[in-house]
């Protein structure tokens, strides 16, 4: 190849390297205010996690027994935004995601017993700096699948070194056995090829039935037990 040739060559792969980076540092810029605004939620959720682990500290030495059996946190995907945003018909925007998602930053706080449930939501939303938006009580009104768990959307405060920001986190509290239904509900209903079955729909309709009545007998048991020990 002529040197002429050559110099052409290296000329053109240059510019495509170029072209690339150009590419590139314009997707970063434009996914920049996207990564911006998940580490925000992030933040928020962190927040409202460390103030149940607090609480859960608090009512343990005051009761002698933890009534938070765990704190699960999740940050909603990229993908799951997505699909629900081109679903509800909603532009695809920073702005727009943040102002009609609810539930990109989850936190979730498994509780023993059914009552600990209202005693902690009571004790979270008492706190000045947390703001409710929005309250669902799936254990007093289950969903017909027989989905029971309740949600909390609330507003809390995250504090950035040059400003304050609002942030929503979406807040479920559940029994274990309402996490264990939960869980194995997802698992049965969406497993690949399954046709429709009323008799899976009874089926785990009853289930959830069955655990709500073996949270209430639970419950009893604890509170008889607890009042044997204040007879003694």
């Amino acid at each position: 190849m002529e040197l002429e040739a050559i110099y052409t060559q290296l000329t053109a792969d240059f510019i495509e390297q170029l072209k690339d980076q150009k590419v590139s540092a314009i997707v970063r810029e434009s996914i920049r205010p996207y990564k911006e605004l998940m580490k925000y939620y992030k933040c928020a959720m962190m927040e409202v996690e460390t103030k149940f682990s607090v609480l859960s500290e608090e009512l343990s030495m005051q009761y002698d027994r933890n009534p938070i059996e765990s704190i699960r946190t999740r940050l909603k995907s990229p993908e799951s935004i997505r699909e629900k945003m081109v679903r509800r018909g909603y532009p695809l925007t920073v702005e727009s995601i943040e102002e009609n998602l609810n539930d990109i930053a989850g936190v979730r706080v498994i509780c023993s017993f059914p009552s600990d449930i209202y005693a902690l939501a009571d004790s979270i939303l008492k706190q000045d700096d947390i703001k409710l938006i929005q309250k669902k009580d799936y254990i007093k009104n289950p969903k017909p699948n027989g989905y029971r768990s309740l949600h909390l959307i609330i507003e809390i405060p995250i504090y950035l070194h040059d400003q304050k920001k609002l942030m929503k986190v979406e807040v479920q509290l559940r029994t274990i056995s309402m996490d264990w239904w939960a869980s194995l509900e997802h698992k049965i209903r969406y497993k690949k090829g399954l046709p429709n079955s009323g008799f899976i729909e009874k089926e785990l309709i009853e289930c959830a039935e069955m655990g709500e009545a073996l949270d209430a007998r639970m419950e009893r048991l604890h509170n008889m037990a607890s009042d044997l020990i204040e007879e003694d």
